[in-house]
C-alpha cells in the first residue's frame, strides 16, 4: 500500500472525510481516546470531525450530558474518552503506570506515606464538597502539610485517578475540575477481565486507525508489545474504505498525528521538526489530502497559519474560519 492510499484510509477511519454531521460523543468513541492534557486541544480535535458544534458544545458533554470524562490513560497521559469506556481501559492501563507515578512522587519529594495520606484527603474533600479544581485541591492538601511544591500537586491527582478514586469531569470557568470517580460515573469501578479488555482495545482502536499494526498499538496505548500482539492474534481487522480528506487544521496533540508508531505517512520527514521540535511537544497542523502542510496557532481568536509553502493558504480559509466559530460560539 502506497503512502496515498495509507493517507486516505487512515484518514477515513479518523474522521476526517467530507461527511461531519457528527456528535462529541460519537467522534470520541470512534477515536476510542483524544489526549486532552489541553483540553482546548482535545476539544478541536472533535470539531475537525464533526460540523455545527461549538466548544461549549463539547464543554457540556463534560459538564451537563456526563458523556465524556478525562483520565490517566493511554501512554500516562490525560485522555478524553466516553464515560462508558472509563472502566475497562482505567483497569488496563493503571495497574502499569502505578509504579512510574510513585517513582516520580519520590523525585517530587513526596514520601509514599505522604501519597497515600494524599490520596485519602483528596477523597474526603470531593466527597464534602466536590468537584474541586487542581487549585482548590492543592489548597487543601497545603493545609493538611503535604508538599505541593512543583509538579506535586500533579502528580498526586494522577495518583488519586490511578487509584480510582477521581475523575476529571465538570468545566467550571474554562477549568475542569475533579469528581469522585464513583460519583460522577454513577459506581464503583468494577472489576475487568484483562484478556476481554486487551482484545476490546485491539478492537476499537483499529476501528479509528486501520491500517495498524500490533506495533503502532503498543506505542499509541503504551502497553507491551506482546500485548498488542495477542490482542491483535484474537481479531480479524477491517480496512476502511479510501476517502478524500479536505483541508483540515487539526490541533496539538491531534490523534491523526499520534495515532501509529511510524507517522511519516501524514509529516513530510523534511518538516517533521516543524510538527514535532521535540520535547513531546506535537504542534497544530495543517493538512491537505491527509498530509501536513503547515503548523497554526489560535491568538486573540483569530487563527495564524505557518505553511511550509504558500500555495495552499487560500484552501484552508473555510477551515480557519470554523476554527474561529467554534472558539467563539
Amino acid at each position: 500500500m502506497d503512502e496515498s492510499e495509507l493517507r486516505a484510509r487512515r484518514s477515513a477511519a479518523q474522521l476526517l472525510d467530507g461527511a461531519r454531521p457528527r456528535s462529541a460523543p460519537e467522534v470520541v468513541g470512534r477515536l476510542l481516546a483524544v489526549q486532552a492534557q489541553e483540553l482546548r486541544s482535545a476539544r478541536l480535535a472533535v470539531r475537525a470531525r464533526s460540523s455545527g458544534l461549538t466548544a461549549a458544545d463539547v464543554d457540556r458533554e463534560l459538564t451537563e450530558e456526563r458523556s465524556l470524562v478525562v483520565g490517566w490513560l493511554l501512554r500516562g497521559t490525560l485522555h478524553m474518552i466516553r464515560r462508558e469506556d472509563y472502566a475497562w481501559l482505567h483497569a488496563l492501563t493503571a495497574p502499569r503506570q502505578m509504579r512510574g507515578s510513585l517513582r516520580r512522587l519520590g523525585e517530587e519529594g513526596v514520601s509514599p506515606t505522604d501519597a497515600e495520606l494524599a490520596v485519602g484527603l483528596i477523597e474526603t474533600a470531593l466527597a464534602a464538597d466536590g468537584p474541586l479544581t487542581r487549585a482548590e485541591l492543592a489548597e487543601r492538601l497545603a493545609a493538611a502539610g503535604i508538599g505541593v511544591e512543583r509538579q506535586a500537586t500533579r502528580h498526586l491527582l494522577r495518583l488519586a485517578a490511578l487509584e480510582g478514586v477521581a475523575v476529571l469531569g465538570p468545566v467550571r470557568g474554562g477549568v475542569q475540575a475533579y469528581s469522585l470517580t464513583r460519583d460522577w460515573l454513577g459506581e464503583e469501578l468494577p472489576a475487568v477481565d484483562r484478556d476481554t479488555a486487551l482484545v476490546t482495545l485491539a478492537t476499537r482502536y483499529l476501528a479509528g486507525h486501520a491500517p495498524a499494526t500490533a506495533e503502532d498499538l503498543a506505542a499509541w496505548a503504551g502497553l507491551p508489545l506482546r500485548d498488542a500482539r495477542t490482542a491483535f492474534a484474537e481479531i480479524e481487522p477491517d480496512l476502511p474504505p479510501p476517502a478524500e480528506s479536505p483541508p483540515r487544521l487539526l490541533p496539538s496533540f491531534d490523534p491523526y498525528l499520534l495515532g501509529w508508531k511510524d507517522r511519516s505517512f501524514a509529516v513530510p520527514p523534511g518538516h517533521a521538526r516543524r510538527v514535532y521540535p521535540g520535547g513531546g511537544v506535537l504542534r497544530a497542523t495543517a493538512t491537505v489530502d491527509g498530509r501536513a502542510v503547515g503548523t497554526w496557532s489560535l491568538r486573540g481568536g483569530r487563527v495564524s497559519l505557518d505553511l511550509f509553502t504558500p500555495e495552499h493558504a487560500t484552501a484552508l480559509e473555510e477551515e480557519a474560519a470554523d476554527v474561529e466559530r467554534f472558539e467563539g460560539g
